[in-house]
């Protein structure tokens, strides 16, 4: 569009013809609210507005959340090894401590199985749930079975 095609704003309070100030609209132009109502608008809604990095960092504990389930229940050793493959692109890492040594402040205890062998009492003797942790900071602890001395075992019953 031209200058010449312009058209001037005919106003009551200013005349006929008289060429617009900053604050009035270009013709085919939106409005510029914020000029209007004095004020800098973040949002034009009472809606909460949401910083772009706390959205994304949810978005992302919600998407890991949702493959730690899928890897719950997948029933293909093949879907297993692809999620935690993407989990561990990005710093999740599933926990499956079979074979350390038992820590109640890092496992949780589904069971135990009765060994003879005292070697291998409150070692690990596998993992019933995967355990998860984001990078440092564990995000589901993983739910082994325990080896226990059989003698240990026949006392609790």
């Amino acid at each position: 569009m031209s200058v010449r095609n312009l058209r001037r704003k005919k106003s009551p309070e200013r005349g006929t013809g008289a060429a617009p100030d900053a604050s009035d609209p270009v013709e085919g132009t939106a409005p510029d609210v914020d000029a209007e109502l004095g004020t800098d608008m973040t949002a034009v809604t009472n809606d909460i507005v949401i910083n772009p990095l706390d959205r994304a960092l949810a978005e992302r504990a919600t998407l890991i959340q949702l493959c730690m389930y899928a890897m719950d229940r997948a029933r293909s050793a093949g879907v297993v090894a692809r999620l935690s493959e993407g989990l561990r692109g990005i710093g999740v890492s599933a926990l499956q401590p079979d074979g350390t040594r038992f820590d109640p402040a890092h496992h949780e205890a589904g069971g135990t199985t009765p060994t003879d062998n005292p070697a291998l009492h409150g070692m690990i003797a596998e993992t019933e749930v995967l355990g998860f942790a984001d990078r440092d900071r564990v995000l589901r602890a993983p739910v082994v079975t325990v080896y226990q001395l059989r003698a240990q075992c026949n006392t609790f019953r």
